[in-house]
C-alpha cells in the first residue's frame, strides 16, 4: 500500500474541541497533563515509575488468558515484562462489538502497537506493551450487537443482559453463518471464518470470545488484552470506589471542570453523577443512588444498603461495583502502568473533563493520543480521483460542491455573471443618487430593488450551472460513485464498515500495512491505497 496524509481540519469530520487540542489551544491546557510528544512521554515515564500493582496485574492477565498463551509467545512475553519496573503500557479501549464492529476498532489497536514500537526505538532501556482494554462491563448492547459488511447490516438480535461481557454467545450461530456467508471464497476468507467460528461458536461469553478474536488478529504483535471485570483488580480500586460513593468527590470535581469547559466554548460529552458506579451481577447492571432516606439503593432491584453495609459490600465483593464512563478511565490508570490512552475524537473530548478528578485522587493523568483515523481504497479509485481532476484532500468536500467545481473548471462557457453584476451595481449607484436628490426617503426602496435583482442574478447563475452540468453528466456520475464508495452512508468509511471486506482482500497484510503507515504522534488523517 501507498500512503498520503492530510490535516484533520481539512476533513471537516472532527470536532472543534479535538482540533483545539491538536493545535495546543491555551484554553485547554489546564485539562490535560503531558503533551503527546516524546518530551511528554519522558515526563510520563517518570510519573508512572513507582506503579505498585504489577504482581496483581500479571497474575490476573495469566488467569484471563489461560491456554491462549501457549500459542501466543509474544503476548506471554509482554505479560511477563509487565512484572518489571521498566515496563509500561500504551492503552486503547473499546466496547465488545461483534466481529470487531466498525473499522476504527482495528485502527485503535494498530495505533497502540505502532506507538509502543516507536517508543521502544526512542527509549530502548524501557519496555512498552500495547494494551486493548475490553469494555466488558458496558451494558449498552444495542451499540455492539451489529456490524456492516459490504453495506449490509448484520445483527445479533437477542435481549441484552448485565454487562455485555457476561453474555453467552451460544445464540450466535445464525449471525456467525450470516457473517461468514458475506466473505466469499478465498484463502483469506477461510482464515477469517475459522477465527470467527473459534471465537463465537465454542460456548464462551462475549468477553472471552472477543479476546480470542482480537488475539488471533494481533498476537504476533504482542497485544495484551485486559478484561478488568475481575475481583482481584477491583480490590485494588476499592478505596476509590468507596470514596466516590460515600463522599461524591468525583461528581464535584468533574462537574466543575465541565462548567469551565462549556464557559470557554468547548463541547463536553459526559456528566458525572453523585454516585458513578453500577451494581453488577451475572443478571443485571443497575445504577446505585442515594435515596431520600439516606440509604444506597440499586435501582429497579429492591436492593438497599446502609452506609456501613455498602462499605462492607465493597470490601467483600468489589467486583460487583462497576464504574460508569467517568470512573472507568480512573480505574484503568490505577491498575495499569500506563503512559497514554489512545481514543477517538469523542473519547479525547470527554477525557478532558477528568483531570481534576485524577488530581484529587493522586493518580497520574495519562497522555491523550487521538487514534489514527484513516481511509483505505485502492489504485483504481485513486486513479479515478486524479482523472476527475480531484485530490485526496478535495474529496472530503460534499458531492454537490465537487460537481459544481468540476463543471466550472471544465466548462467552455462563462457561468458566472460577476461582470454583469458590476455593471448593474454601477447603474444602481446612479439610480440611488438620482432618487436621493428627488426624495431622500427613496434610498431604501432603491436598495430593495437592487437586492431583488441580486437574488435573481444568483438564481440565474445556478440555472446556468445546472444546465451546463448536462454537458458533463458522465464525469459527475463518476464523482458521485467515488464519494459513495469512500464515504458509505455519507460518513467516514471507518465509522461504518467492518474490517472483513479489507481482510478478505489483503489478509494479514492489512494490519501490517496499518502499523507500517500509521504515525501516531503526527496527528494527520491517513489515506492508504
Amino acid at each position: 500500500m501507498k500512503a498520503t496524509y492530510i490535516e484533520y481540519k481539512d476533513t471537516n469530520s472532527f470536532s472543534k474541541t479535538l482540533l483545539a487540542y491538536l493545535a495546543g489551544d491555551e484554553g485547554l491546557k489546564p485539562y490535560y497533563g503531558n503533551n503527546p510528544n516524546y518530551e511528554g512521554f519522558e515526563k510520563q515515564i517518570a510519573l508512572k515509575a513507582d506503579f505498585a500493582h504489577r504482581d496483581v496485574l500479571v497474575s490476573s492477565l495469566k488467569s484471563q488468558y489461560g491456554d491462549l498463551l501457549q500459542d501466543a509467545p509474544e503476548v506471554a512475553k509482554n505479560i511477563d515484562l509487565l512484572a518489571q519496573s521498566n515496563a509500561f503500557t500504551i492503552t486503547t479501549g473499546h466496547q465488545l462489538n461483534i466481529f470487531t464492529g466498525p473499522l476504527y476498532f482495528i485502527f485503535k489497536i494498530a495505533c497502540a502497537i505502532r506507538l509502543a514500537k516507536d517508543l521502544k526505538g526512542k527509549y530502548p532501556d524501557k519496555e512498552f506493551v500495547p494494551v486493548y482494554w475490553m469494555a466488558s462491563e458496558d451494558h449498552d448492547f444495542a451499540e455492539i450487537n451489529n456490524t456492516r459488511v459490504y453495506g449490509k447490516k448484520i445483527i445479533w438480535d437477542v435481549p441484552g443482559i448485565s454487562g455485555t461481557g457476561k453474555m453467552d454467545t451460544s445464540s450466535m450461530d445464525a449471525v456467525v453463518r450470516q457473517y461468514i456467508g458475506m466473505l466469499g471464497l478465498s484463502d483469506n476468507s477461510t482464515k477469517l471464518a475459522n477465527i470467527v467460528e473459534e471465537a463465537y461458536l465454542r460456548g464462551r461469553n462475549l468477553a472471552d470470545a472477543t479476546r480470542v478474536l482480537a488475539n488471533a488478529l494481533f498476537k504476533e504483535y504482542g497485544l495484551v488484552i485486559v478484561d478488568a471485570d475481575r475481583k482481584e483488580l477491583k480490590e485494588v480500586f476499592a478505596p476509590i470506589i468507596q470514596e466516590d460513593i460515600l463522599e461524591e468527590k468525583s461528581f464535584q470535581a468533574i462537574s466543575n471542570t465541565t462548567k469551565e469547559l462549556e464557559e470557554k466554548g468547548f463541547s463536553t460529552q459526559v456528566h458525572a453523577r453523585e454516585c458513578n458506579f453500577f451494581y453488577l451481577t451475572d443478571e443485571f447492571r443497575e445504577r446505585i443512588v442515594k435515596n431520600e432516606e439516606g440509604r444506597y439503593e440499586v435501582l429497579h432491584r429492591e436492593i438497599y444498603f446502609s452506609e456501613e453495609e455498602i462499605k462492607q459490600e465493597i470490601d467483600d465483593n468489589p467486583e460487583r461495583f462497576s464504574p460508569n464512563v467517568v470512573m472507568r478511565p480512573l480505574y484503568q490508570e490505577v491498575i495499569l502502568p500506563n503512559l497514554a490512552y489512545i481514543g477517538g475524537g469523542a473519547e479525547i473530548v470527554y477525557w478532558l473533563q477528568f483531570k481534576a478528578n485524577f488530581d484529587q485522587y493522586g493518580v497520574p493523568y495519562p497522555i491523550l493520543v487521538p487514534r489514527n483515523s484513516a481511509m483505505i481504497t485502492d489504485d483504481a479509485v485513486a486513479s479515478k480521483i486524479y482523472r476527475l481532476d480531484l485530490t485526496f484532500k478535495s474529496i472530503f468536500k460534499s458531492t454537490t460542491a465537487l460537481q459544481n467545481e468540476y463543471v466550472r473548471r471544465h466548462t467552455t462557457h462563462r457561468l458566472n455573471l460577476r461582470d454583469e453584476w458590476m455593471e448593474f451595481n454601477a447603474i444602481f449607484g446612479k439610480i440611488k443618487l438620482r432618487a436621493h436628490k428627488i426624495d431622500a426617503s427613496l434610498a431604501p426602496s432603491t436598495e430593495a430593488v437592487k437586492a431583488r435583482l441580486k437574488k435573481a442574478i444568483n438564481n440565474l447563475e445556478k440555472k446556468l450551472l445546472k444546465a451546463d452540468k448536462r454537458n458533463h453528466e458522465e464525469a459527475l456520475i463518476q464523482i458521485e460513485r467515488v464519494k459513495d464508495k469512500l464515504f458509505p452512508n455519507g460518513g467516514l468509511q471507518e465509522r461504518s464498515e467492518n474490517f472483513a471486506t479489507l481482510y478478505v482482500k489483503y489478509g494479514d497484510d492489512l494490519i501490517k500495512e496499518l502499523i507500517k503507515h500509521f504515525n501516531p504522534l503526527d496527528f494527520k488523517f491517513t489515506i492508504l491505497y
